[in-house]
């Protein structure tokens, strides 16, 4: 068990980080060129101004139109993602390994605060699930690949949520912990969990239309 916690802890995480790292680097490349050739004009009317200000505006909550028509999904949504951002960085065991590997140690949570945290990542990606599974018009654009992205997100929450309440064989645990995390990790530039790369530049790109060209918000 020892050697496949180093194998998991070493190798595997350098290659799950190179592939998050390179992939993205891919992707985002790719789908300049693609733009560049399809689209060229898109790129023109970037505004630097107009792309910070759409930004800024998706992100204080209820502040869109989109996010005031469905109180709920804003709360989860905003929950989900920050608890998703905040609780892996700066937990306690994840700074450790910072610290082991790296001599890089920051600030962490506290133990119950990640609890909880984890807690709403799971409790939102189930709130998620079931109105995938609810609501007709969010059903019917629903794919396998929606659904994918989900479990991704999920396990490594669930695993780790076991693992620190020792639930199981907490060796074994820790260990699915950390190769769901390396899936996770691995498959955002290639999933639906592309958004996490890809949301900023989509943001400013509608920012700068609406902006620069309609002359109008996009919130």
């Amino acid at each position: 068990m020892n050697a496949a916690y180093e194998f998991v802890t070493g190798p595997l995480a350098w290659a799950a980080w190179g592939i998050f790292l390179l992939g993205s680097a891919w992707r985002l490349f790719s789908m300049y060129q693609l733009a560049k050739a399809k689209d060229a004009s898109s790129i023109a009317f970037m505004d630097l101004g107009f792309s910070l200000r759409s930004i800024f505006n998706w992100l204080i909550p209820f502040n869109a139109l989109g996010w005031k028509k469905s109180p709920a999904m804003t709360v989860g949504t905003f929950a989900f993602h920050a608890c998703l951002i905040i609780a892996p960085i700066f937990l306690a065991a994840h700074v450790m390994l910072w610290d082991q590997f790296f001599g890089v140690s920051f600030i962490t949570l506290p133990d119950n605060v990640a609890d909880i945290m984890t807690l709403v990542v799971i409790g939102v990606c189930l709130y998620f699930a079931g109105r995938r599974i609810m609501q007709p018009e969010v059903r019917y654009i629903t794919t396998g690949q929606d659904w994918l992205a989900l479990a991704i997100v999920l396990l490594p929450f669930l695993t780790g949520f076991l693992a620190y309440h020792q639930a199981f064989n907490y060796d074994l645990m820790v260990i699915l912990h950390v190769l769901a995390g390396e899936a996770m990790l691995a498959a955002i530039p290639f999933t639906r969990l592309s958004h996490m790369v890809f949301a900023v530049f989509t943001r400013a790109y509608m920012g700068s239309e609406f902006g620069a060209v309609r002359h109008a918000r996009d919130w």
